[in-house]
């Protein structure tokens, strides 16, 4: 099983969301968790690499379940741990690896192209400010076969 964390990364109405090459969806900047790493701390530290900006006090807004049975192990199950975040320092990188970082406005959030699970998250989080546990099952190109969600 792989262990994620990302984060919506709020300012003004905005979310910072990083544009990925594959599929090009917009997705929240984060990744893989390292070895004896705190879920906190992978979102903090992945977020820095990614963007240059250093989170202060995320909170931690979604627990899901991402499942791929087209996939290999171990890639066929993935735990992705959400954070938000509307305070941060530093600032933001010119040029990032893992694709072109971009602040949205909020309300264009479910018209831009991210992945099918995002959207349901980014709706709870953003829109309904709510906490939610969910767990997705993929296809092999990574849309909804079918999902449930769980409210806090």
């Amino acid at each position: 099983m792989q262990r994620v964390t990302n984060c919506l990364i709020m300012n003004n109405h905005q979310v910072l969301l990083l544009k990925k090459p594959r599929y090009g969806w917009y997705a929240m900047p984060g990744g893989k968790m390292e070895v004896g790493e705190s879920i906190q701390e992978a979102v903090i530290r992945e977020v820095r690499e990614e963007t240059g900006l250093l989170l202060i006090n995320p909170k931690l807004y979604s627990v899901a379940t991402m499942i791929k049975e087209s996939a290999q192990s171990p890639t066929n199950e993935w735990m992705m741990f959400t954070f938000k975040a509307d305070q941060f320092s530093g600032e933001l990188v010119e040029e990032c690896s893992e694709g072109e970082l971009e602040w949205i406005d909020i309300a264009e959030l479910a018209t831009i192209p991210t992945a099918p699970s995002d959207k349901v998250i980014h709706r709870a989080v953003i829109e309904l400010n709510q906490q939610i546990f969910a767990s997705f099952a993929l296809d092999q190109h990574d849309q909804l076969i079918n999902y449930r969600v769980n409210q806090s």
